[in-house]
């Protein structure tokens, strides 16, 4: 599973406008449905989950990204949102340092083993120090896709 597969290109957020965990979540989940992914009807159920999640045990699991992420029995499809932000979000991470990459994943609740793929193929990414900080220094949505294709196409050493 790439990359690519998983991401909505639509749904690239290279400046967050938010800093605040929940309204980033928000953000990022507007755009999933200005992308036409997420059902508008279901916008305000998924954000709850995911907030939910968050207050049980942060998704930010330190070096400046988080992966909030849910199942949902009406997700059809793995479908993933990213936001950027220069000024950082407090995410409660495990560092308690702040979050500058966020990865929001959605996935259908009956495809447990894609899900699984799709966590490790984002986690692997994003603990690699060379993706981590292009994707911290992307300030376009050209520049998301083309790191998100070059992750895709050669695998980050290091």
């Amino acid at each position: 599973m790439k990359l690519a597969d998983i991401i909505v290109d639509q749904a690239l957020v290279p400046q967050l406008s938010n800093t605040e965990r929940d309204e980033v979540i928000n953000e990022l989940l507007d755009a999933l449905v200005e992308a036409g992914t997420v059902s508008k009807s279901l916008r305000e159920e998924l954000a709850k989950l995911i907030i939910d999640r968050e207050k049980k045990g942060s998704t930010g699991f330190g070096k400046g990204v988080a992966v909030p992420h849910v199942k949902h029995k009406k997700i059809k499809g793995m479908a993933a949102a990213i936001g950027v932000s220069a000024r950082g979000v407090d995410f409660n991470a495990l560092d308690k340092a702040p979050v500058f990459s966020v990865v929001l994943l959605l996935s259908p609740e009956d495809k447990p083993d894609e899900h699984l793929q799709a966590m490790e193929n984002i986690f692997r990414n994003l603990q690699n120090d060379t993706f981590r900080r292009f994707l911290r220094q992307a300030t376009t949505v050209d520049d998301i896709r083309d790191l998100i294709q070059e992750a895709d196409n050669q695998q980050f050493s290091g």
